[in-house]
């Protein structure tokens, strides 16, 4: 018997946002593994299948998370290769800041096992309907937090800014939980560069159990050093600026507009004659 994979997402919030072809993987499976922000939520998927087991353990407070990642995928790939129809169930969307299924995956296709990819909804659908907020109205750009730090990247402020995992900013070491006051004040010297110091940011943090109350506090800045971060905190920054025209663009579609009407009106006098 050839051995599978897939990985799927149940969602932000328990029981509510797991989709019906999610579900039923999980409950079709040899073998389940779950990587979930919440021990109530780890439980609920207990309730779907006989055999869950965590992938929580490899976590530890001072190791690096590439070597926990990786330890994950090969836990994972021991059971397909042992012939077994493997699911992942993983919160939110099974892709998204979530590099463990990719990398199964990836390694499964390189040995000749099927594997694949469910979609599911992750805390950035969240976003956009907690918040009210549409991303095709001024364009939405995502960063994962240190990753913007890290690197030189281009700030739009006409456009929305969504800063991921801001409890981890500024971590290079990738053994830490949580970094601090000292290095979010990094951030936002860096954010300060393109937004005014008092400009309105909003901390969001998704509803993941129905008990809970969606966090969307807006504060200052300035504030975002002093503010209360989690590992599951996300910075949203609306736009600073409004968009301005490109009218050297505009001015060229017009024209290809007035070509093209008066190509369609000639075209009808030629019919007339």
């Amino acid at each position: 018997m050839s051995g599978s994979l897939v990985c799927v997402g149940t969602g932000m919030m328990l029981g509510a946002h797991i989709t019906p072809i999610a579900q039923s993987h999980i409950e079709q499976a040899d073998v389940v593994f779950s990587l979930m922000s919440t021990g109530i939520t780890e439980r609920w998927i207990e309730e779907m299948h006989h055999d869950v087991r965590s992938l929580q353990y490899c976590y530890k407070e001072g190791k690096n998370r590439n070597i926990t990642y990786n330890e994950m995928v090969e836990v994972i790939l021991a059971e397909v290769r042992l012939g077994k129809k493997v699911v992942c169930s993983f919160y939110g969307h099974p892709g998204v800041f979530s590099c463990v299924g990719h990398r199964a995956i990836k390694k499964a296709i390189k040995e000749s096992y099927p594997a694949h990819m469910e979609a599911g909804i992750s805390a950035e659908d969240c976003l956009y309907a907690d918040l009210n907020i549409d991303p095709g109205k001024t364009g939405c750009i995502n960063f994962e937090t240190s990753q913007f730090m890290f690197y030189k990247r281009n700030i739009d402020p006409t456009a929305l800014l969504v800063l991921w995992q801001v409890g981890l900013a500024g971590d290079q070491s990738l053994t830490k939980f949580s970094t601090g006051k000292a290095y979010r004040q990094v951030l936002v010297n860096l954010l300060l560069e393109t937004y005014p110091i008092d400009h309105q940011v909003i901390l969001y943090q998704a509803k993941v159990l129905p008990i809970d109350t969606m966090r969307a506090e807006r504060i200052a800045l300035v504030d975002l050093v002093d503010a209360e971060i989690f590992m599951h905190t996300t910075l949203v920054i609306l736009p600073s600026k409004k968009l301005q025209a490109n009218q050297q663009i505009l001015d060229q579609l017009a024209k290809l507009d007035k070509q093209k009407r008066q190509s369609k009106h000639r075209s009808k006098f030629k019919l007339v004659v």
